[in-house]
């Protein structure tokens, strides 16, 4: 490939990835990661594809609607690479098999979706006790942001901070923690949407094709153990809409002082919003 030696391509071949989450991000991350060569996936999703799905899921078509969104994409990606060795849990990770989902992985990529903490916790959780790395990226606006969980570093508790906190507020301290830049806070057109009470959120299938390409490049550089990976609490935000790309370095995670501030500004935008 030129960007990689053969004996890197070797490498890669040989490795998992799991990821759990396959719709706007997660689905369009396992078939980067199937074109750059990762030979092994565990993937997990047990929803089905909807009519809602088409703006921004690469496996949402009129051929696959109502069909289970972990066995159509795990298709899509043997149509890659019929030699993938590729096991799908159409339960999604459960605490049940969450040790299968997560055996002889080298890396997690995070796709589940924005509200289910829960699920995310108990992931990340697992995969902290296994010394798994996790990498995230999140579709924001028509940009992406991007975190790396490392073993030797803050987990998801230490950086997001929502243990403690009402429930009710774990959606801004979340999006702060993603994206504490806010890049994209800027030129949304139609406010009304946003309601994290009902969890809508405005999506983009742009900014989830530059998740996977960020997703991609951090999975890379963890696996083959070249080049810089920042783990939290360092993270980086890229937006095409603004053309503004920003690094971020915040010790304590939501507890630092100019979190906190980033939070109480969203909880006040959203308020202006509904009133």
């Amino acid at each position: 490939m030129g960007w990689l030696t053969p004996h890197e391509q070797t490498l890669l071949r040989g490795k998992k990835i799991a990821i759990a989450g396959l719709g706007g991000a997660g689905g369009v991350h396992l078939l980067t990661l199937a074109r750059l060569g990762i030979g092994k996936f565990h993937v997990a999703d047990l929803d089905d594809f909807a009519l809602v799905n088409f703006n921004r899921q690469a496996g949402a078509s009129l051929g696959s609607l109502g069909q289970p969104k972990a066995r159509i994409m795990a298709g899509l990606a043997r149509e890659i690479n019929p030699e993938l060795d590729i096991q799908v849990f159409d339960e999604g990770v459960q605490p049940h098999n969450v040790d299968a989902f997560l055996d002889g992985v080298d890396l997690y990529v995070d796709g589940l979706d924005y509200f289910v903490f829960p699920a995310r916790r108990l992931v990340y959780d697992a995969c902290r006790a296994r010394g798994i790395p996790i990498t995230f990226a999140v579709p924001l606006g028509m940009g992406a942001a991007v975190l790396n969980f490392l073993p030797d570093g803050p987990g998801f508790d230490d950086y997001f901070r929502l243990e403690g906190t009402p429930e009710d507020e774990w959606p801004t301290r979340f999006l702060v923690g993603l994206a504490p830049a806010l890049l994209h806070r800027g030129y949304l057109v139609y406010p009304e949407i946003v309601d994290f009470k009902t969890q809508r959120v405005p999506s983009t299938g742009l900014a989830c094709q530059l998740c996977a390409g960020m997703a991609g490049t951090e999975a890379l550089k963890i696996l083959l153990g070249r080049g810089k990976v920042r783990g939290v609490p360092h993270s980086m935000q890229f937006d095409a809409y603004t053309g503004k790309l920003k690094h971020v370095w915040r010790p304590g995670g939501n507890a630092h002082p100019l979190q906190r501030l980033a939070i109480a500004y969203v909880n006040w935008r959203l308020s202006r919003t509904r009133t």
